[in-house]
């Protein structure tokens, strides 16, 4: 089965209402946003939930319309895609959407318009293509190890998909790169199939900046609207107890994703941030068109030479989003109100609309 044809996409998109487009999405993840900043801008919204978690969906009304299944992954199921077609729902993707409905199904039998560019979801999910990626951009990404026997000093240790940390683990020697590789497995956070799919990089000593941006396909412009750092367990429990207490607690260090906090950085550092987005929505274009439309978010690190340094990417709406449904530091000098990722997302839609440009945005 090949790739679904954008032109196909198009055509079923002509076949909609445009003065009654619906806004939908999963349920899970930036969902709350998402559907919440839809409403602001005068969309009707749809939730796709699983049985038995709509409540919050319910409780803070931020949703016009539910389609109900047994299982998220139910999404891609064509009865489901039927519904979604007829209310004339353009789709926003999130972390969780692409990780239920699965890559595979959603470049290839997914046939309901979506917001942003479906081709470039594989690329944050396989180390290779985002790498291959960052490269293109020519930003400052960490050193990468092709062979863990080749481990010569203290490395991150990842595997594919949008796990939120799970799995992941520091090791130094290629020695304790296997311990730790049988511990993961021990815990069932990976398998032993994926043990060739680990991704070892070095260790970039730094304080966390997850910066969200926005590309404007009707601008053509890069907007930085929000940026957060994450609560990690356990490691961040570890690191409260004094240095002398830990070696005697047998807990190994895990980098679990439990929370967001928004941050601000330092000023100076601003023309850095806005470079490196800059430099991949060019890249982006080149490699995977339309590019990086819409949401996007880059994880980094910022070291004490004042360097950012890129690690991970998310190629839509990155969950770190929620740290600012109402807005945030870097919004507020946009657009002077509260303005989420999830509103920014509806409001270009309404501009594409607007302008007669909707194909422009949809894929």
């Amino acid at each position: 089965m090949g790739k679904i044809d954008r032109d196909e996409i198009l055509e079923i998109f002509e076949g909609y209402d445009k003065e009654d487009l619906s806004i939908a999405t999963l349920g899970s993840h930036t969902s709350l946003h998402i559907l919440h900043g839809a409403k602001m801008e005068g969309f009707k919204t749809t939730v796709v939930c699983e049985k038995g978690r709509e409540v919050p969906y319910q409780r803070f009304r931020v949703a016009d319309e539910f389609i109900i299944v047994d299982e998220f992954k139910e999404i891609a199921d064509e009865d489901v895609q039927e519904k979604l077609r007829e209310m004339n729902s353009i789709i926003i993707p999130h972390g969780s959407f692409v990780a239920y409905a699965g890559l595979d199904r959603i470049e290839n039998d997914f046939y309901v318009p979506m917001y942003g560019n479906r081709n470039i979801l594989r690329w944050e999910s396989e180390r290779e293509l985002e790498r291959r990626l960052m490269k293109k951009a020519g930003i400052r990404i960490p050193y990468k190890y092709d062979d863990p026997e080749k481990i010569d000093r203290t490395v991150m240790v990842k595997f594919p998909g949008a796990r939120g940390g799970r799995g992941y683990f520091v090791a130094s020697t290629p020695e304790e790169f296997h311990e730790k590789i049988d511990l993961m497995i021990e815990r069932e956070w990976i398998t032993e199939d994926e043990i060739s799919d680990a991704h070892i990089e070095e260790y970039v000593a730094g304080t966390n900046f997850c910066i969200h941006y926005f590309y404007s396909a009707l601008k053509d412009e890069v907007e930085i609207l929000g940026m957060d750092s994450r609560y990690e367990s356990n490691i961040d429990g570890l690191v409260r107890i004094p240095a002398k207490d830990q070696l005697d607690i047998n807990l190994q260090p895990s980098y679990v994703i439990t929370g967001n906090h928004p941050v601000a950085m330092r000023e100076s550092l601003l023309p850095q941030a806005f470079d490196i987005g800059d430099k991949m929505a060019e890249a982006a274009k080149e490699l995977v068109p339309p590019g990086l439309n819409g949401p996007f978010c880059l994880q980094t690190m910022c070291t004490d030479n004042l360097e950012i340094v890129t690690f991970e990417m998310s190629a839509r709406l990155d969950g770190g989003t929620n740290t600012f449904m109402d807005g945030s530091t870097y919004s507020c000098l946009l657009y002077g109100e509260g303005m989420s990722m999830g509103r920014r997302a509806a409001h270009e839609i309404k501009n594409a609309k607007k302008e007669g440009v909707l194909e422009k945005i949809i894929t």
